[in-house]
């Protein structure tokens, strides 16, 4: 089914360094939509979809829009329903747009569906472990600071560590504002860290902890700035999320080990005796927790072990990967003591992968016995109050606009 594209009321507001029509232009182009057209009457396609870009959209509504044949799109403003996008057949783009433009009305519309961003797209983001409810919100200049801190905090995953959701997320905003001002892509900000990876790595190895650990977190810091510079930017690619994830994936124990053998270069006195036994714990235990979430994704549910239960969401801000093993880290090499933070690395992460087997061995048994397993995520009723304390802590409330528009 082909569909051609036409983008009309731009917004000369830029949010992240990007107008309406750049964004919704790559948006629609990671969907596959590449025919866009200056006159809705002039479409040689099946299908055209029309958008009003003075409005910012979710991604998931402009692609569950696509997939939505004879759909007309409103949302909520000033206490009324506007519409703002329709997915339509091509014979009909005329009176849909007078409509969409003008609010002019024709006996055509009795044919289209009606939704709102809320009936047309589940809250739910399975990509990123969060319950977001989507948005469809008026782009005016009173409002480009708001639309661009809910376009960030959009970008965010909802259940990660301790580190990333609490510390992180006021200075990454500022970090990400620097980078579109620069015109810094993603790609060149992961390819700092690496730098920093391997910059820690040699300062560990050299028993400068203290050094090691400041570039350390800085690569930490980095690593989320990149990945929402991608996404507010919609410049994420299947390379770069390569790249980045497999930075993510080695650099941990590569840090550990490194950290262990420092320890003969900082002082005899910190010398470990059973210190090839500890490594091997703490990249066995690393290893094992990585296999738990990899088995789980494949054969149990691809929503991830830490979004099946609000228990496994909790376990998520603490267990045993790398920045609440860093933290370990730094508090011990404050005390003077390098030696006793990898011993309590080697400890957290072998206890962490345990408790991860364990939450494994209960998904099969339920699988079996009760059938498909689902995210609690997916099961919140946003009208329920009062809001339990794993629904104020993993989910954030929609952002409502003084206009009255929500998302």
């Amino acid at each position: 089914m082909s569909t051609s594209v036409y983008i009309f009321n731009e917004s000369p507001v830029k949010l992240w360094g990007l107008t309406s029509r750049e964004r919704l232009e790559r948006v629609l182009a990671k969907a596959g939509i590449h025919d866009f057209i200056s006159d809705p009457n002039q479409a040689t396609t099946d299908n055209i979809l029309l958008l009003r870009a003075d409005y910012l959209y979710d991604d998931r509504v402009i692609q569950n829009l696509l997939e939505s044949p004879d759909t007309l799109l409103l949302t909520a403003k000033e206490g009324r329903k506007i519409p703002v996008a329709a997915q339509i057949k091509t014979d009909l783009a005329s009176p849909v747009f007078d409509y969409l433009n003008d609010g002019k009305q024709d006996e055509a519309l009795k044919s289209l569906r009606t939704v709102t961003p809320q009936t047309l797209t589940p809250a739910y983001q399975q990509r990123l472990r969060k319950f977001d409810p989507p948005f469809v919100l008026p782009i005016t200049e009173q409002y480009r600071h708001k639309l661009e801190k809910h376009l960030f905090s959009w970008s965010y995953k909802g259940i990660t560590d301790l580190v990333t959701k609490w510390c992180w997320p006021f200075p990454a905003r500022l970090a990400v504002g620097v980078c579109v001002r620069r015109d810094w892509k993603p790609n060149q900000v992961t390819l700092v860290g690496l730098g920093l990876v391997i910059l820690a790595g040699i300062l560990f190895y050299s028993g400068f902890y203290a050094l090691g650990l400041m570039a350390g977190w800085m690569m930490t810091f980095l690593d989320t700035v990149d990945g929402k510079l991608a996404r507010v930017t919609v410049t994420s690619s299947k390379f770069g999320h390569i790249f980045d994830h497999a930075i993510d994936l080695i650099h941990p124990p590569f840090w550990y080990v490194v950290w262990g053998l420092g320890l003969a270069n900082s002082s005899p006195a910190l010398s470990l005796t059973h210190l090839p036994l500890i490594l091997w714990l703490i990249v066995g235990a690393y290893l094992t927790g990585r296999l738990v979430e990899a088995i789980f994704t494949s054969m149990l549910g691809r929503f991830g072990i830490f979004s099946w239960h609000p228990t496994d969401s909790y376990f998520r801000l603490i267990t045993g990967r790398r920045n609440p093993n860093l933290i370990l880290l730094t508090i011990s090499t404050l005390f003077g003591r390098p030696d006793l933070g990898l011993l309590a690395v080697a400890f957290w992460t072998v206890v962490t992968s345990l408790f991860m087997l364990v939450r494994l061995g209960m998904a099969i048994k339920t699988r079996f016995t009760s059938g498909p397993l689902t995210p609690w995520l997916s099961k919140i009723d946003p009208e329920e109050k009062p809001k339990s304390l794993a629904v104020r802590l993993f989910t954030r409330p929609p952002t409502i606009l003084p206009d009255g528009s929500q998302g």
